[in-house]
């Protein structure tokens, strides 16, 4: 197992200020944020432009792995991949395929990316769509042996009313994903709010954890007795306000890391454990953000061994 962190949390830095803070940090890997860098959520950060990628690039990207002595875990491309827009979901499609085509270029075996819904849909008939229009990148992926990872992230904040916006939320529906020929990128912080003990998800599907999020959460049980499980409806313009659970680097929430860990070596896992950094408190500026990293790195590096 190694230790590494999302680069999506760092989204005004260079992806060279990213690798040399990180490796001095003592991160082993990193999971490269390669959004197109047109949208305005902070996580959409463009560390490499897989767009227009080439042999300079790849050449950059090579000589900073080369020069820090990190690795790369995986691309990181978290979209909705069945956004009911057909359009944006074409451009969306476009540019996983391009992360694709880096991946490959680069040697790295996973790129993350979500199912993701139409909310205007159930569930089942998202499945349908998923089932016609994923497998053709899949294909796409393997052809370049590549492996597309998908985040079990709740994606609340698509939906109007907090349901899930990404199908890939419980053990039920990464069953019907593997089927599809999908990897998991596990993550317990959005287990715990959904009332599933992470543990107990591991060595059931050991075999298609292949990569994992660090990410911890806190809630608030007390809030949740006013707000019901799905969260606040007073989003004051923020459709990731919850008003019950919030995000934390680990050690500063409730997931128990040495039993993850521990459980994650017990199943074999020899993958990266990648810190996703969403936490308020330690956010706001690049600053406050490398501290949060650097709490999560104290957290884990204890338990992960080098």
């Amino acid at each position: 197992m190694k230790l590494g962190m999302l680069t999506a949390c760092l989204p005004s830095w260079s992806l060279k200020r990213v690798a040399g803070w990180a490796a001095k940090t003592g991160y082993e890997r990193f999971e490269v944020a390669v959004w197109p860098g047109t949208g305005g959520r902070d996580f959409e950060a463009a560390h490499i432009d897989v767009a227009r990628f080439d042999g300079r690039e790849r050449e950059r990207v090579q000589g900073l792995l080369r020069e820090t002595g990190l690795a790369i875990s995986a691309l990181a491309y978290y979209e909705n991949n069945l956004h009911p827009d057909l359009e944006r979901r074409e451009r969306i499609r476009t540019h996983l395929k391009h992360a694709i085509d880096a991946a490959q270029a680069l040697g790295v075996p996973y790129v993350g990316t979500f199912i993701g819904r139409d909310p205007a849909r159930s569930v089942p008939e998202n499945q349908r769509e998923a089932e016609r229009v994923l497998p053709e990148l899949v294909e796409y992926a393997g052809e370049r042996d590549v492996k597309l990872i998908i985040e079990n992230c709740v994606m609340e904040g698509w939906h109007p009313d907090g349901h899930p916006g990404n199908i890939a939320y419980s053990p039920e529906l990464w069953e019907w994903m593997f089927s599809l020929g999908l990897y998991l990128n596990w993550d317990p912080s959005h287990l715990m709010w959904l009332g599933i003990d992470p543990l107990a998800t591991i060595a059931p599907y050991a075999g298609r954890i292949v990569h994992a999020q660090a990410k911890d959460i806190e809630l608030d049980l007390v809030a949740r007795n006013r707000y019901g499980f799905f969260g606040t409806t007073a989003k004051n313009g923020d459709p990731w306000a919850t008003g019950w659970w919030r995000y934390r680097v680990p050690g500063r929430g409730q997931v128990d890391w040495i039993r993850v860990v521990d459980r994650l070596y017990e199943a074999g896992f020899t993958g990266t454990l990648s810190v996703e950094h969403e936490d308020p408190l330690w956010g706001g500026t690049p600053e406050k953000v490398c501290q949060g990293l650097t709490i999560a790195h104290h957290t884990l590096r204890p338990l992960v061994v080098a």
